[in-house]
C-alpha cells in the first residue's frame, strides 16, 4: 500500500467515525426532544475534524431556546451529555460539537470579531490585550481569529476564570 493510499484510508476511516458519532448523538437528542415534547430537526455535519450536530426549528417560538440556557449553559450541558451518550456506545472520547437554534454560530461570529479587535488593538499599541474569562470553545474561536490576524495568543488562569491573551507579533 502506498503512503497516499495510507492517509485516504484513514481520512476515510475517520470520516465514518464522525459519522457514527453523529448518528449516535442525533438520536440521543431526538429521544431528548421526545421526552421534552419540544420540536426540533437535526442536523448533523463533520466540521474541523469533529461531528457538529445541530438542533434547528422551523417555528419562531422560543422553546429551543430552553435548551440554550442563559450563556449558553444549558447547551454546554447538553453538548456534555451527549458526548458522554457516544462514548458509551463508542468506546471512544468524543469532541462533538452541538449547536441549538444557531447559538454557537452567532456566538462564533462575535467571537471572531471581538478576536480581530483585539488583534488590531495590540498591532496598534504593541501592548498585550487580556481579555475576559471565557469558555474553551469561546477561547478557541478567539485563538482562531487571532491566528487569521496574524499575531499569537495564550490561554491564562485557572477554569473557570481561563482567559486569552492576545500577544504582540
Amino acid at each position: 500500500m502506498t503512503e497516499g493510499t495510507t492517509s485516504a484510508a484513514t481520512e476515510g476511516d475517520t470520516m465514518t467515525r464522525l459519522e457514527q458519532e453523529g448518528e449516535i448523538a442525533a438520536d440521543y437528542l431526538e429521544g431528548l426532544l421526545d421526552i421534552a415534547d419540544l420540536d426540533g430537526d437535526i442536523d448533523m455535519d463533520v466540521e474541523a475534524d469533529r461531528a457538529a450536530v445541530s438542533i434547528i426549528s422551523d417555528v419562531a417560538g422560543r422553546d429551543l431556546q430552553k435548551l440554550v440556557g442563559r450563556d449558553g449553559e444549558v447547551l454546554e450541558a447538553l453538548q456534555e451529555l451527549t458526548r458522554l451518550a457516544v462514548h458509551r456506545e463508542t468506546g471512544d472520547r468524543s469532541r462533538l460539537m452541538l449547536d441549538i437554534a444557531g447559538y454557537r454560530a452567532k456566538k462564533r461570529e462575535e467571537l471572531s470579531e471581538l478576536g480581530a479587535k483585539a488583534a488590531a488593538e495590540v498591532k496598534s499599541s504593541g501592548e498585550p490585550v487580556k481579555m475576559k474569562p471565557m469558555t474553551p470553545f469561546e477561547r478557541k474561536v478567539v485563538h482562531d481569529a487571532v491566528k487569521a490576524a496574524g499575531l499569537r495568543s495564550e490561554s491564562e488562569g485557572e477554569e473557570p476564570e481561563r482567559f486569552v491573551v492576545v500577544l504582540p507579533a
